[in-house]
């Protein structure tokens, strides 16, 4: 099954490392608190966002499933102004599915869950590391750091925290799925 991606371009890929500018795009996100288990909190977070898009808006609208998961660190719940993408901290984690973009701030449904928000994400520099496997916390750290080392090495400093894309459906095997770590940076190496 296809599903529709964010927009981008590949700028520079630098060994494994692949450097792309996005396109802004729209995603309605999660704030997952008090969870440090990396799991549980993407699973609740991928639950409240799927009811969302499963016509759990203001408008009772079903809205197509599109791909990457995002999941992300967060020290502190974010503001309404800020792909789907998982990122972790201290306080919990931010969840995130990808709108089509048919869909602007003003169009898209607002969602029932008022722990559910739409944030505009603007056009960025992002340096990716692609790999598959398991949607684990160790396999997501390892890679993690396999993009921070080549950053480092390639002296690109980066403008953010990682995240972790999941672009399949769970019931993928492994060893098809495609994971990324993603981290906003600044510049691509020479």
């Amino acid at each position: 099954m296809s599903y529709e991606e964010p927009g981008y371009s590949v700028i520079r890929e630098s060994g494994a490392v692949e450097y792309r500018r996005y396109e802004p795009y729209l995603v309605a996100e999660t704030f997952v608190a008090d969870r440090a288990d990396f799991d549980s909190a993407g699973n609740e977070g991928f639950r409240r966002l799927f009811k969302y898009i499963a016509g759990g808006n203001t408008s009772q609208s079903r809205i197509t499933m599109t791909a990457p998961v995002s999941q992300a660190a967060q020290a502190e719940k974010i503001a309404m102004t800020v792909p789907v993408q998982q990122q972790g901290a201290g306080a919990g984690w931010r969840i995130a599915f990808m709108l089509p973009a048919k869909y602007t701030l003003e169009t898209a449904p607002r969602p029932s869950d008022p722990r559910v928000e739409l944030v505009a994400v603007p056009a960025r520099l992002v340096a990716v590391l692609r790999y598959s496997g398991r949607w684990t916390e160790s396999n997501y750290l390892e890679h993690r750091q396999e993009l921070l080392g080549a950053l480092s090495a390639a002296g690109i400093e980066s403008t953010g925290e990682p995240w972790l894309a999941r672009y399949n459906a769970p019931f993928s095997l492994p060893f098809l799925r495609r994971n990324e770590v993603l981290i906003e940076v600044g510049q691509v190496p020479d």
